[in-house]
């Protein structure tokens, strides 16, 4: 497995990307209301992520069509922005996207209600929310990358959530998607030891319902849950050091932390 540990200069860059994303997001989250078109936001952090002199790195990655994948409720992920497609009240948005600068890439996540929400859909946010923070507490040099996945389902199962299993957390630096996965869900393995240096996108994807989800045979992208429950979606990039695991998407004043409501 060919995992890259980076130099003090791409961490230095990774380290710029994670911000510009971290403050990128933060005015898109301020800024989203209902009556938007997942359009919308798309177009708006796009021309964030140009104001910062980047560039969107999913935009036409493997195809895909915008530079933010933009989903509602039982959408897990890679919802394909849509003028037709309106954001309403009560809907759980989820905003997904990355951008590069001078080569290195960024990738975040955030889910948030619009609205108050219901009580149920608090919770699968805050569980999500806290899982990720659980996970990176085992991400230190020395531990194994499976120790952050059981972290994960070890906050979430006790609460009967699905943990999405076809999508995984990854390897990040120079290439959007590096080695090594980052699973979210139990592992019986150990996986590879952590080194400082290391850097990695940890996202859980957590449905209120059953963990399968069905991928669109219309768009090709579209990733739902099965059974149609909702779905939340909390992602950032970390970098692995010699003590605690820093975050680099996390930098900006409104960014999203771990909920207690």
């Amino acid at each position: 497995m060919a995992i890259r540990i980076k130099s003090e200069g791409e961490i230095e860059r990774m380290r710029i990307a994670g911000r510009y994303l971290s403050e990128v997001l933060d005015e898109l989250l301020a800024s989203v209301r209902v009556g938007w078109t997942t359009a919308q936001v798309n177009d708006l952090g796009d021309k964030l992520i140009r104001s910062k002199g980047c560039v969107p790195n999913f935009l036409h990655y493997e195809g895909f069509p915008a530079s933010f994948c933009v989903s509602l409720n039982d959408e897990v992920v890679h919802g394909i922005p849509s003028k037709k497609r309106v954001i309403r009240e009560g809907d759980m948005l989820s905003i997904d996207g990355g951008l590069i600068y001078q080569g290195m890439h960024s990738d975040a996540a955030r889910s948030i209600i619009m609205g108050e929400g219901t009580p149920e859909l608090r919770r699968l946010l805050r569980v999500t929310q806290e899982s990720f923070f659980k996970g990176i507490e085992k991400a230190r040099e020395g531990n194994y990358l499976h120790d952050i996945s059981n972290a994960i389902a070890d906050h979430v199962e006790p609460y009967g959530y699905g943990i999405v299993q076809d999508l995984t957390g990854h390897g990040i630096g120079r290439n959007l998607h590096e080695e090594p996965e980052v699973p979210n869900f139990r592992q019986r393995s150990r996986g590879v030891k952590l080194k400082a240096g290391m850097t990695l996108a940890i996202e859980p994807m957590i449905n209120m319902g059953g963990w399968e989800v069905d991928f669109s045979q219309e768009d090709g992208w579209t990733c739902t849950t099965r059974d149609h429950s909702i779905s939340a979606h909390y992602e950032n990039t970390i970098l692995i050091t010699e003590g605690a695991p820093e975050i680099l998407t996390l930098g900006g004043s409104k960014s999203p932390s771990p909920v207690t409501a």
